[in-house]
């Protein structure tokens, strides 16, 4: 079923063309990214889809009774709205059951023999169960302790933005909806969440709209990639490896037309040089044609942000780190760690939000010192730092100007010079935005600026925190050849696991308690490693190839049932009734554990656990069962 039509859309702002003459359908259960260079109009076009703006000209049409969720890039919030309020939307139904439910239950417990109160909260638990309340609630706060928000009745004032956005996100998963629009649902939540994100978006029964630049998250998520490109909408069936061949395709042809063209014209030139006048039909059609031809446009290839690796020589000592320990009101998130930073260290940190990961960066560029425990660092390490945040920027400030604030020129690692316009020109902002107010930049357009700053003060040391926050894929994609032939030390904060297995060698975990351990390889390595061995309690379905090694003879022979599997055989039914059972009286539990958050982690935890089991108890019995009509088809 058709859920939503997009007909020659069209946006611009002032002279910038943004897209025009779009056109896009949408299908019930359809999973589509969208990608694109930061500035071409992404975000806008997600928010004239949810109808927070409006287009230029052209049409969205949608469904009947279509359902729309959208998660903003910078979404807004009421700071006086507790968590869970924030993600009902305020005042909602479901909200007020809920809050009558509480005042409720506060008088009962305050005082027991208040009838009327005890008959109040009856009725609105009988309420809450026939509008299926509970398990909403239930389901918001599996969602929110799965996106590190534990504190259900917390004041969204008081919380970080990272924290909220992740309020936003659950918000926007919690409702009900046919089309889900999301925009960068990965920024600010760590790696364990992207993983959780990414397997609860695969299962999500609705359409999907979402920018992303997780690689892996694409790759893993959605069947169709919508790209953004001078001004164009371009459609690709399949995920992000073969959108990439698809793309290589599309360029393809476009530089085979664009030379075919260009013979043309270079023909058409030449005949008119040579004094060609228009005198008849076929000599004005001639020249009707070579007009036709110098007014389109293309290019051979695209533009492409290129960076030449420039760095101050370093010297034998880098940076030592000596048993330093930091602790914060809420904890110790660094406990007596040591390292020495070597000359071409590539070193990925990673850990769950607030775990300390950025504070270990900002101890090795001296922002803050260590509570004890030592840190020297040698004479010649020039540090670059990308922070997070880039809001020390002046928005009334042109863009060539915050450049040229750090150096007029750069020395290449070949020796060449290079000026600030024309590094600018490399990192995508053509000498139009060169003189615009940074205020005019998008949020991933300042993140680029910010990152070729960082490279023109040419460190021989780069911390990058988040680097992949806001950047499109065009830029990570260089940024991670660059950071290859980086000469020096890398030592990034990242939860994109992409970059971090095109990056890094060595991992830093941050595993609870101010603990950091060490791993050698790139994340899926460190992944792998961290990974208990799994108990497996119910035998798997083997290969067929395993099934049959004993070769022509042996599979000409009776299958039979052994000992084992004819008792299994016989008791699989019951076993798999008894785990369907103790999972319903789990999740009536989880519905019931009301704002005791360890309670419900531990709860769904164990339901995870038992729904592990059941899998494996029901492709157990897929197999037990084909072998046993097997065997009856043998016996007849």
């Amino acid at each position: 079923m058709n859920l939503m039509s997009v007909e020659n859309l069209a946006k611009s702002y002032g002279d910038r063309v943004l897209f025009e003459n779009v056109t896009l359908g949408l299908d019930e259960g359809d999973k589509v990214g969208l990608i694109g260079v930061n500035g071409t109009g992404k975000s806008t076009f997600l928010k004239v889809i949810a109808g927070v703006e409006t287009a230029d000209s052209g049409k969205v049409a949608f469904g009947s009774r279509v359902r729309i969720e959208y998660l903003p890039q910078n979404p807004e919030f009421d700071p006086e709205a507790t968590v869970l309020e924030q993600v009902f939307k305020g005042d909602s139904p479901v909200m007020r059951v809920l809050r009558d439910y509480e005042q409720a239950l506060e008088h009962v417990q305050a005082n027991p023999d208040a009838v009327e109160w005890q008959k109040k909260l009856i009725g609105l638990s009988q309420q809450m169960d026939a509008g299926n309340i509970w398990q909403m609630e239930s389901e918001a706060k599996i969602i929110l302790t799965k996106l590190g928000i534990t504190d259900f009745s917390a004041r969204v004032g008081t919380l970080s933005g990272g924290q909220r956005k992740r309020i936003a996100l659950a918000a926007a998963l919690i409702s009900p909806a046919d089309l889900l629009i999301m925009d960068e649902p990965t920024n600010h939540i760590d790696n364990d969440m992207v993983a959780w994100l990414e397997q609860y978006l695969g299962k999500y029964k609705g359409a999907l709209l979402m920018i992303t630049h997780d690689r892996y998250f694409l790759d893993r998520v959605v069947g169709r990639i919508i790209e953004i490109d001078k001004g164009k909408l371009y459609s690709y069936s399949g995920n992000y490896i073969q959108f990439l061949e698809l793309k290589a395709e599309r360029e393809e042809q476009a530089e085979s037309s664009e030379r075919k063209r260009q013979n043309i014209l270079r023909n058409e030139l030449a005949w008119i040089r040579r004094g060609a006048q228009a005198r008849s039909t076929k000599q004005k059609a001639r020249i009707d044609r070579f007009t036709e031809l110098s007014a389109q446009t293309g290019k051979l290839s695209d533009e492409k942000l290129e960076i030449s690796a420039a760095t101050t020589r370093l010297g034998r000592k880098i940076v030592e780190l000596e048993a330093i320990s930091k602790t914060f009101d809420k904890g110790t998130v660094i406990r007596n760690f040591s390292y020495v930073v070597l000359r071409d260290d590539r070193v990925g940190i990673v850990g769950p939000n607030g775990s300390g990961k950025s504070t270990l960066l900002n101890i090795i560029a001296g922002r803050i010192e260590p509570d004890r425990g030592t840190i020297e660092r040698g004479q010649t390490v020039k540090l670059g730092y990308f922070s997070q945040e880039s809001s020390e920027m002046d928005e009334s400030q042109r863009v060539i100007d915050y450049i040229k604030e750090e150096a007029n020129f750069i020395t290449t690692a070949d020796g060449s010079t290079i000026s600030a316009s024309q590094m600018l020109e490399r990192f995508l902002f053509p000498p139009a935005l060169q003189w615009m107010p940074i205020a005019k930049l998008s949020g991933g357009e300042r993140r680029r600026l910010f990152l070729l700053r960082i490279l023109m003060g040419s460190p021989n040391i780069l911390l990058l925190d988040e680097p992949t926050n806001d950047l499109d894929i065009a830029t990570l994609s260089i940024l991670e050849d660059y950071l290859q032939d980086f000469v020096g030390a890398v030592i990034t904060v990242s939860h994109d696991r992409y970059f971090l297995d095109r990056v890094v060698d060595k991992i830093f975990a941050f595993e609870g308690n101010g603990v950091i351990n060490q791993y050698v390889g790139g994340y899926s390595e460190y992944q792998e490693k961290r990974r208990p061995d799994e108990i497996e309690s119910v035998p798997k379905v083997k290969p067929a190839e395993e099934k049959n090694r004993g070769g022509a003879d042996e599979d000409k022979r009776p299958r039979k049932f052994t000992f084992k599997e004819q008792r299994e055989y016989e008791q699989i039914d019951d076993v798999i009734a008894s785990v369907e059972r103790e999972l319903g009286d789990l999740t009536k539990r989880i519905n019931t554990a009301g704002s005791d958050f360890e309670l419900l982690q531990q709860l769904t935890e164990a339901q995870q656990q038992l729904e592990i089991k059941l899998d494996g108890l029901l492709e157990r019995w897929t197999y037990l069962n084909e072998l046993a009509e097997e065997i009856n088809a043998g016996d007849k």
